[in-house]
Formats: C-alpha cells, sequence, structure tokens
C-alpha cells in the first residue's frame, strides 16, 4: 500500500494502542526485546513469516484464476478484488482485509490511491496493465504486497517502466547501510533509475507495517518526506514500493514487505554494524513485463534468488495444501532470467 499523507498517518499513530512506553510507533512493538536477544529476532522472523507464505499462497491462486478467467471477458476491478479476500479468507487465522483493496486496470492504475467503485468498476482484459494492491490481517501479522502484471503482451513502454521500477525495488531490497542510517536516505536509490530516464512518481517508497495492528505505522519509513526521519534498526518492518504512473494509460508498482536485518560486509568501520533487508512477502514478479537488457548481472541474480525462494517456501505450501493449478502457476512464473 503506497505510502499515506501526513495528516492520516498522525491519525493512525494518535489511535495507535499505548503500552508503557506510550504508543506503539515502531513495527515489531516488542523491538527492545529483540535488542536483548538475537533468539528473540529469530522468533520474530518466524513469526512474521507464517503469515507471508498464507497470503502467498492466496494470491497465487488469485493469479493463476485470473489468467484463466480474464480471456472470458468477465473480471471486473471489482470481482477481482472480491475474489482476492475470499481466497485469503480460506487461509488459517484470516480475520480481514488491513485496507480496501487498490484493483485497478489501464488508466484506472495511474491513480495511486484509487479504489474501484460500481461507477468506476473496468473489467480487466489482455490489453491492459492490471495493478493490485492489498493486504490481510492474520492473528500472526499483516500483510502488504502489489504487483503489477499485464495478460496480454505489454507494449515495450510498459516494459521499460516496469523494469525502471524493479531496478530501484532491487536497489533498496539489497542495500547495505550503516546502522543509524534514516529512511529518507535510502529514498533515491528506489527513484535512481527513473530519475536517469526523466521519470518519477509522487509518494514516498516505504512505510512501516504494524505486526497484527496498522499496515501502516511509524515513525519509521522510506521517502523523501519528513516522516522517514527515524533510524532504521534491526527488527523493524517496513515496505518497499516504488512505482511510476502514466496518467490516462497505466499504473506500476512492485511492493514487498521486508524486514531490517543484520548485515556483514567485509568491513565494520568505527565498528557501527551494517543493516540490510530481507524480503517477507514471496509472490513472482512477472517476467513478462521486464526488459530483461536493461538489467545488470547482478539484478538477474536477484530476480532469480527471489523467484527460486518464492518456488521452494511457496511452492511447498501450496502442495502441502493440495493447490496444485496455483502450483503450476508459480513454476511457470518463477522461470530464470538470462
Amino acid at each position: 500500500m503506497s505510502p499515506s499523507t501526513p495528516s492520516s498517518r498522525r491519525s493512525a499513530l494518535r489511535s495507535a494502542p499505548k503500552t508503557k512506553c506510550g504508543s506503539v510507533t515502531r513495527p515489531a512493538a516488542l523491538l527492545l526485546l529483540f535488542k536483548k536477544s538475537d533468539v528473540f529476532f529469530k522468533l520474530l522472523f518466524c513469526f512474521y513469516f507464517s503469515q507471508q507464505i498464507k497470503d502467498a499462497v492466496a494470491l497465487c491462486e488469485l493469479f493463476a484464476w485470473l489468467e484463466k478467467e480474464i480471456p472470458n471477458g468477465n473480471v471486473t476491478e471489482i470481482s477481482a478484488a472480491d475474489k482476492a479476500e475470499e481466497l485469503r479468507s480460506q487461509q488459517k487465522d484470516f480475520v480481514g482485509l488491513s485496507f480496501p483493496t487498490i484493483s485497478s486496470v489501464g488508466p484506472n492504475g495511474a491513480i495511486i490511491h484509487y479504489r474501484p467503485l460500481p461507477e468506476t468498476n473496468r473489467t480487466l482484459t489482455v490489453n491492459e496493465v492490471y495493478l493490485i494492491d492489498s493486504g490481510a490481517q492474520y492473528i500472526d501479522g499483516t500483510t502488504d504486497v502489489t504487483r503489477t502484471v499485464h495478460f496480454g503482451t505489454p507494449s515495450a513502454f510498459e516494459k521499460e517502466c516496469f523494469t525502471y521500477v524493479l531496478k530501484g525495488h532491487i536497489a533498496v531490497s539489497a542495500a547495505i547501510f550503516p546502522n543509524g542510517t534514516k529512511g529518507h536516505l535510502l529514498d533515491s536509490f528506489a527513484r535512481a533509475a527513473l530519475w536517469e530516464s526523466g521519470l518519477d512518481y509522487l509518494h514516498g517508497t516505504g512505510h512501516g507495517v504494524g505486526c497484527f495492528l496498522n499496515v501502516h505505522e511509524g515513525p519509521c519509513g522510506i521517502s523523501y518526506k519528513t516522516f522517514a526521519d527515524e533510524p532504521l534498526e534491526a527488527g523493524m518492518i517496513v515496505s518497499d514500493e516504488p512505482g511510476y504512473y502514466e496518467d490516462g494509460s497505466f499504473g506500476i508498482r512492485i511492493e514487498n514487505v521486508v524486514l531490517v536485518v543484520p548485515a556483514k560486509p567485509k568491513y565494520n568501520y568505527r565498528n557501527r554494524g551494517s543493516l540490510t533487508f530481507e524480503p517477507l512477502t514471496l509472490v513472482p514478479i512477472q517476467v513478462k513485463m521486464i526488459n530483461t537488457e536493461l538489467l545488470t548481472q547482478k539484478e538477474k541474480d536477484w530476480v532469480n534468488g527471489y523467484h527460486r525462494r518464492c518456488r521452494e517456501v511457496i511452492g511447498a505450501e501450496l502442495e502441502r495444501q493440495g493447490k496444485m493449478e496455483a502450483l503450476q502457476w508459480l513454476v511457470r512464473e518463477t522461470q530464470p532470467v538470462v
């Protein structure tokens, strides 16, 4: 879910539950415990990862269903959003949506915070880009994921823009940075490829994510805006969601929820320590939309490594749940890029 406006963030913070430390303003409200125990950090990762697996299963089912049904011409933005909720509701410990689903096709995708209404509801076709930004509340955590797909043949410009967004997403996800780095310093990592081509997007790159709490949870974030002035610390959970929006034509956004984790680069300047991100979201990124000629080998390796993990982790769960059609879709969508 793309970062919200400052006023809505302040409202969410005011309504956050209270603890002995005041408002719950850090993703993973038990962060202080983490600082005292590596065991807690490992438990936190396992705990938060569990609902991401369930959510990915539902989304693999959704995309397999869309791929089959869209050519029949009877899937709309609203019915696709309803189907996503239906599939999530079948997963263990589902409570509800974490925010209203942004289900947008063609020109509606260029509206960053679009919500499908009866009067704006468009039919999904094989001729336009489809963007779905959605998430759920499970008893064991909160999800937020955006994928942009094309069910026909994307144009060269659509692929080019998608690839710039992907390059920015990878740049953030793979970044290694010193302890104490503030989120706003990473925002330009996500925009560099777009900027080099004269493109940009008008929202922040990431927001804090709660655990069965607010899907937008401050004060951390990755943005050029002032709210992202909180130093990132191991154990925080944020989104990584650059995008591009071509007015009147299409919208592109790629969003994963990521966990801030310790990194171990070659050196350790003044014993400051380093951090990086571990993706928690494991949903394939559509290879059809990528212009692989624009990717470096390092970026291709990242995509292939990410998809390998999607196949191993989510594939095993799809097989366990007997969802073979979705498993076949997952295998097709995680073929290596070269």
